[in-house]
């Protein structure tokens, strides 16, 4: 399965994440076994797949790997352990193209993400944990307009956002009057770039996901740096 590429996804998987919303349930998800592997697992591995070779030449760092399990594919499952909603499945895709030196999906990486009417690829690092935040707000404290050129660079500006949480006072330790204090107060550094449903199922929605994700490269390289990794 793994081994076949895919540079988009059909319509039927659209079709079968609304579906899957609709009868959120183990057995609904048993009784249409033949569709989940059809439609989410096969292409959402054979786009994986189809990522490799064009991910090494954005950068040598990042990492495509199609597996069911410990790869790119994230889960199907949710983690229902402190969650009201007992729902068992998530509806939608999510596939990571972690950074080789991340352990996690916390790392620099990428994200893509497809859902019916929320399809979007983020690049970025999501709630990094202390000593790396600490990390990446001393660089942008330090080097502040190079941190403002890499998130105003035209190409990553036409396709990205930047996203996530933030602080509501400055972290200790930083300057309130600093310039740059509204971005040192960022506890996420992730750009996120949206996708419409045509998109998602045209033939060149591969070739869309490598242009944004060169695009995302000035934050990966700023990021990269912050932590001492290689981009």
């Amino acid at each position: 399965m793994a081994e076949q590429t895919t540079t988009c996804f059909p319509t039927d998987t659209l079709k079968f994440l609304k579906d899957l919303k609709k009868n959120n349930q183990r057995e609904w998800l048993a009784e249409n076994k033949q569709r989940y592997e059809e439609f989410y697992l096969e292409p959402a591995l054979g786009f994986i797949t189809a990522m490799q070779k064009p991910l090494k030449k954005i950068s040598p760092f990042l990492e495509a790997i199609p597996k069911k399990m410990g790869g790119s594919l994230l889960r199907i499952y949710r983690d229902t352990r402190f969650s009201n909603d007992k729902t068992p499945y998530k509806t939608h895709i999510g596939m990571q193209f972690r950074h080789e030196a991340g352990g996690n999906i916390h790392a620099p990486g990428c994200y893509l993400h497809i859902e019916p009417g929320n399809s979007f690829i983020a690049v970025g690092t999501w709630h990094p944990e202390r000593d790396p935040l600490l990390w990446i707000r001393q660089k942008i404290a330090e080097e502040p307009k190079v941190w403002e050129k890499a998130i105003t660079q035209k190409k990553f500006a036409a396709h990205f956002e930047m996203a996530g949480d933030k602080l509501t006072r400055p972290p200790k330790g930083f300057d309130k009057e600093h310039p740059a204090i509204e971005e040192i107060k960022r506890k996420d550094f992730i750009a996120v770039s949206k996708f419409e449903e045509q998109d998602v199922t045209s033939k060149d929605f591969q070739k869309q996901v490598v242009e944004r994700l060169r695009a995302g490269t000035p934050l990966m390289t700023f990021l990269c740096e912050a932590l001492e990794l290689s981009y």
